[in-house]
């Protein structure tokens, strides 16, 4: 038997807009820029919800109405859910729509979108307290199953979300930690007791979320009948396929008229029509499939690049002293009680800031400046350093001002 678990990342951060030395100390507003269409996230989120999350969500209420055995799920950050309230509010009806047919799970991770686990952990605990809290409010969902910001993972990861009561984490089956194994199984980390550790198949997943369109592919086109073959192959040498990507992968990466739409509405039927097959969520698959065997990663793990590594946001200077420098803030922000100053310093710590940082060129190059709003890493570095100086310098005089007002008393 193979359970095909889908799970589906809705991610779209605040764009810290063209922010000048020149502004520092003078405009306190770092993510909205009307000037610029590549950073205007209003627009950009519009853009998006037309071309992908308004008609995926469509198709995918769609296919649960017709097919009663398909299960999906979904990570939805804290930072977008915010976006769609204000920009896009049907988009947010689409998706609690999808989660009320009950065959929907979202699941928890950190509502920035950060790498605060690697930073401080006291701020990454608050991180998922505040996601697990919108999720509750706005689906009415307790997440069971942890999905930490780029799949980062290590072993201190696994334990601690077993101690935080979550069944299951998942992560990149990457090769390196796999060895001979396969990721199609469900695992255990070591050192824990009870989680379940569920590793994405990565090559079919990649098949889906970055070859679909790929001409020069030996396999285009790629058909869901083709692409239901290669998963009832693995029927006797697997038992769950964890099929990961960006949800933006329907119509945003791979077009409409590259026929991703058709093809995602006929692949229920095509994995159904082999009798062992079925659909679970993260959480079912957890429950449903006992640990084949114990996974050992020391070190971290993630989905970017051909490291499958943090090199992607930490992998050179300006990156690094750009994420030194946001996270040393912590004490003197938190200090402030400034509920805005807080949730600026939060919003600056979303991983994708760090990612336009990334010179990486090559093999990984060109994904890079897919992503990159900027016109160079170093324009993206230039904009969020001058933000954090506007930053640090609120907390300064919001420091200044408390102790005068104390003097005062």
């Amino acid at each position: 038997m193979s359970s095909i678990c889908l799970y589906f990342h809705v991610h779209q951060p605040w764009r810290i807009k063209n922010y000048r030395i020149f502004d520092i100390g003078h405009d306190h507003d770092y993510f909205n820029d009307s000037s610029d269409t590549k950073l205007n996230n209003a627009k950009i989120l519009r853009k998006v919800a037309e071309k992908s999350y308004l008609p995926a969500n469509e198709l995918f209420l769609r296919l649960l109405n017709r097919y009663k055995e398909l299960k999906i799920s979904y990570s939805i950050t804290g930072v977008i859910i915010e976006q769609l309230m204000q920009y896009a509010p049907d988009v947010l009806e689409s998706f609690i729509r999808l989660v009320d047919t009950g065959r929907v799970e979202i699941l928890s991770e950190t509502y920035y979108h950060s790498l605060a686990f690697f930073y401080s952990k006291k701020e990454f605990e608050k991180q998922v307290d505040l996601h697990s809290k919108i999720v509750k409010e706005i689906f009415g969902f307790t997440p069971k199953v942890f999905r930490n910001t780029e799949l980062a993972y290590t072993n201190d990861l696994a334990i601690w979300a077993e101690d935080k009561g979550f069944i299951g984490i998942i992560t990149e089956g990457w090769d390196n930690f796999l060895g001979w194994r396969s990721p199609n199984f469900v695992y255990k980390p070591v050192g824990a007791k009870s989680i379940k550790l569920l590793l994405k198949n990565y090559r079919l997943s990649d098949d889906m979320a970055f070859r679909f369109s790929e001409r020069s592919w030996s396999q285009w086109p790629l058909t869901s009948e083709k692409y239901a073959s290669w998963i009832h192959r693995i029927n006797g040498n697997g038992e769950v396929v964890n099929l990961f990507m960006d949800y933006e992968t329907f119509g945003e990466h791979q077009w409409k008229e590259h026929g991703i739409f058709e093809f995602l509405e006929k692949l229920p039927e095509e994995i159904l029509k082999h009798p062992d097959n079925d659909f679970v969520t993260p959480s079912e698959a957890c429950l449903k499939y006992p640990a084949r065997d114990e996974i050992d990663v020391p070190g971290v793990v993630t989905w970017a690049d051909t490291e499958r590594d943090l090199s992607a946001w930490l992998g050179n200077a300006i990156q690094e002293s750009a994420l030194n420098f946001i996270y040393k803030l912590e004490k003197k922000i938190l200090s402030s009680k400034d509920e805005k100053l807080i949730e600026d310093w939060r919003k600056m710590q979303t991983s994708d800031h760090f990612y336009y940082m990334c010179t990486k060129w090559f093999s990984d190059g060109d994904v890079h400046k897919y992503f990159n709003p900027y016109n160079s890493p170093y324009d993206a570095f230039i904009s969020f350093m001058n933000a954090a100086n506007d930053l640090k310098l609120r907390a300064k005089t919001r420091k200044l001002n408390i102790r005068n007002a104390k003097k005062l008393d």
